[in-house]
């Protein structure tokens, strides 16, 4: 825990170095008093007090950030709500492309595959956020490396994946923070090396001080979904998990995102028809497809494995919605009584299940909207952990501001 000093110091952006020589003692001082050994000079904490409520008062943020596999943006609508300014988007695919485009008005179009973009075209940011996929890493050993003339750093060893871009920009970029996200899996993948290397690359190689945490979405919407968190800053802070405020899972349910029928919401086509606002008929299963996947199920319980399809009421919290949904919609099938096939989720529904308010913009297919979702975040999850860094970004990119300045 920080004492008085070290937090006011780390509000108002400052290094220890840089309270020394304001205050015109030396750094082994400033360090002391840190470590609890004397007790600090009123005029040092008076001082180090304006600053911080100055810092607090230049706002919250103002900082630029950029969003690799961005995906639709869910990760970004967090650091958006904290004053950050996106300033480059990277996103392959065409169709997320266009929804990313149609909800967020930024000066620069999305741009395609990051593989094939230089660093020297991503501008400078405070800021880098990726959801990068989990793709294998082949790590081939040190002796054959050398036997090549290779070199067998840890940036050497995520060649060929998509880690490996996000690498050499915080490498060529050195932004003050960042934040990644990816399947819960990837810290047991390959028997948990691809993440040790993940963390090496980022820790040894790059010199960021990181933390990681699994996070289940489930605090905040009505699905279980979990995802893995990694948070990095350049330089030391006292960022904590403990500072993350979650509400008690299930505590939220299905009947929050479910359209409610009765005309208390205005009709949305094609999701909902009507004056009474009631899904489109489209999104009830056929009978020849609930037979099937109710004789699917019945078969894989007769040989006691647990696959089949995913019944939910009002009341209840959903499994995880995944890319898949489009095909069947089987992993969540929305109950509508014993007289009537159960029904798929709308896409409205599931930008609601992932945490997007309904302004947001559906431009493209049914097909495209679930695959979207699918592979989307939890929107209030990274909303809330960029609240608790937005602390330690602002500090950092205030002391670097200071540092040009002078």
């Amino acid at each position: 825990m920080l004492n008085e000093l070290a937090a006011l110091r780390v509000r108002a952006g400052l290094s220890v170095d840089d309270l020394a020589q304001l205050t015109g003692y030396s750094v082994r001082q400033v360090q002391r008093w840190e470590a609890g050994d004397g007790k600090p000079r009123e005029a040092a904490i008076g001082l180090l007090r304006s600053m911080a409520a100055d810092a607090q008062d230049a706002g919250s943020g103002r900082f630029n950030f950029i969003d690799l596999f961005a995906g639709i943006g869910g990760i970004r609508r967090g650091f958006d709500a904290i004053g950050g300014h996106c300033v480059f988007t990277s996103e392959w695919n065409k169709y997320a492309q266009q929804t990313y485009a149609a909800n967020f008005r930024d000066n620069h179009p999305p741009h395609g595959d990051i593989t094939t973009i230089g660093t020297d075209e991503i501008p400078e940011h405070d800021v880098l956020l990726a959801g990068f996929p989990c793709q294998p890493f082949s790590i081939a050993g040190v002796s054959k490396k050398n036997s090549l003339g290779r070199l067998h750093g840890f940036l050497d060893e995520t060649q060929g994946t998509l880690f490996f871009d996000v690498a050499r920009i915080l490498k060529a970029r050195r932004p003050a923070a960042f934040l990644l996200e990816n399947v819960k899996n990837l810290t047991s993948h390959d028997k948990g090396r691809t993440f040790q290397v993940i963390l090496k690359t980022l820790t040894e190689e790059l010199g960021y001080k990181v933390w990681h945490k699994v996070i289940d979405a489930q605090h905040f919407v009505p699905q279980h979904r979990e995802r893995i968190v990694i948070v990095g800053f350049r330089e030391e802070v006292p960022f904590s998990w403990d500072d993350l405020q979650l509400p008690p899972k299930g505590s939220i349910r299905l009947k929050t995102i479910l359209h409610p029928e009765n005309g208390s919401e205005k009709a949305e086509a094609p999701y909902t028809l009507g004056p009474d606002a009631a899904v489109n008929g489209k999104y009830t299963l056929t009978d020849k497809l609930w037979q099937y996947l109710q004789g699917y199920a019945d078969k894989h319980k007769a040989a006691g494995n647990g696959f089949g399809f995913g019944l939910v009421t009002p009341n209840d919290v959903a499994r995880t919605l995944s890319a898949r949904y489009y095909k069947d919609g089987s992993e969540i099938l929305v109950s509508q009584g014993k007289r009537k096939n159960p029904r798929r989720l709308t896409p409205r529904e599931c930008a609601r299940l992932m945490g997007y308010g309904d302004d947001f913009r559906i431009p493209v297919s049914d097909t495209q909207a679930y695959k979207q979702f699918g592979n989307s975040v939890a929107v209030p999850v990274f909303e809330a952990v960029a609240r608790i860094m937005q602390p330690h970004i602002q500090a950092l990119t205030e002391t670097t501001r200071r540092r040009e300045a002078a």
